[in-house]
């Protein structure tokens, strides 16, 4: 593979992006700093395919990295592969507007080939390819120019790795039959939804113990107040105001502004400045949330009872045992609302009562909660048998 130099200019970006264009997958990787900005401060892009890799330098005076993005927001021929890609795409979605598609996220992809659910990269690799990555890099300071040779060498080598490695893992998923099973995950990664944020609907993301229309028309005017304030100053939404005290104060409004010096969290100059003046008139133009805008109460947990609390309990270790057999991520296959779901009576809408989950673990689990299936241990091992209902000895 040839690892070009940092591209620092328009002409080696268009030249590069020319080499790679008709790659059938490129793997993707991004460093970032956000630790003090609302917004991720992109501080270098790193692109491999087959044949070719390259850092770009999106922080270099001028650089327009329009060619780039058109080929991973616009061409549906190739496909980009990430390794726990969310925040790279919510980085590339901030830049376009759009999400990179087609997608395959290689955490993911483990997850189907084996236990690990969070597996990281250095694992990731050490697995694949037998190499154990040197991480003294990895908490660089990014944004920090010129960068040095170890620097460029560890982000490419993030995805010249990959490029390796994800072959690989396509034809092992193809050759297991469980690369339909990712279809739904990747197409989750991919949905724009999941990045764009509207500051209307910013009050979502806070908990507050109540359902008084007055009380959350309050709670959404400062969210959205406090999302517009935080993009502006370019800061995360804490360093505004914390989510606690943004619950409060539209639980507890001030009378004015003075009142705001009396308030946990906020320091005494809120009573004078002109953010505090903003805030109130966040609270001033608050009116009473809708019935039609108030979001159904989210479901409560299934009444699951004593017994169904044992049931529940045995579709987990039934879980164990399948994923074990499969050597899948218990994960990919249920997660725990929908066996309690299950264990105490519902069987629509349930995700692992469709499809290949159905197939590899949805009609076992249906058959141990209705009693067509139970434990037995063989040869020191925990194996699932089928027994006859009306046998059954109830203990």
């Amino acid at each position: 593979m040839q690892v070009h130099p940092l591209i620092e200019t328009n002409a080696a970006l268009v030249e590069f992006c020319a080499l790679i264009r008709g790659s059938d997958f490129i793997a993707v990787d991004t460093e970032f700093m956000r630790e003090n900005t609302f917004w991720p401060e992109l501080c270098l892009i790193q692109v491999a395919d087959r044949d070719h890799a390259a850092a770009i330098d999106p922080m270099a005076p001028g650089i327009d990295l329009k060619p780039l993005l058109d080929l991973l927001v616009d061409n549906e021929d190739m496909l980009k592969v990430f390794h726990a890609g969310g925040q790279d795409v919510e980085i590339i979605f901030n830049l376009t507007g759009k999400t990179p598609h087609p997608i395959f996220d290689t955490q993911i992809g483990q997850m189907a080939l084996g236990q690990a659910e969070q597996v990281g990269y250095s694992n990731l690799v050490e697995a694949w390819i037998g190499l154990q990555l040197d991480k003294g890099a990895r908490f660089t300071d990014w944004s920090r120019r010129p960068l040095d040779k170890r620097q460029i060498d560890y982000a490419v080598g993030d995805v010249t790795h990959l490029a390796k490695i994800f072959p690989m893992m396509l034809d092992k998923l193809i050759k297991t039959g469980r690369g339909h099973w990712l279809d739904e995950e990747m197409e989750k990664l991919a949905d724009p939804a999941n990045y764009s944020v509207d500051p209307e609907n910013a009050w979502q993301r806070i908990k507050i113990p109540t359902r008084k229309l007055d009380v959350l028309g309050r709670l959404q005017s400062l969210a959205a107040w406090r999302e517009r304030e935080a993009r502006t100053k370019n800061l995360p939404r804490g360093r505004i105001v914390k989510d606690e005290t943004l619950a409060d104060l539209a639980a507890h409004p001030p009378k004015d502004q003075d009142g705001l010096g009396r308030v946990r969290g906020l320091s005494a100059t809120w009573r004078t400045n002109d953010i505090g003046g903003r805030l109130m008139d966040a609270i001033a133009n608050a009116k009473p949330m809708s019935k039609d805008d108030m979001p159904e109460r989210a479901p409560r947990g299934p009444g699951l009872g004593k017994e169904g609390t044992l049931v529940a309990d045995l579709l987990k270790l039934l879980l164990k045992i399948r994923a074990r057999e499969l050597n899948v991520a218990a994960r990919l296959i249920a997660r725990s609302d929908d066996l309690e779901a299950l264990a105490a009576g519902a069987r629509e809408g349930i995700q692992m009562m469709q499809g290949w989950r159905y197939d590899v673990f949805g009609h076992a689990a249906l058959d141990l909660v209705e009693g067509r299936m139970g434990f037995a241990v063989v040869n020191g091992k925990l194996v699932m048998s089928e027994i006859d209902p009306n046998a059954a000895i109830e203990i």
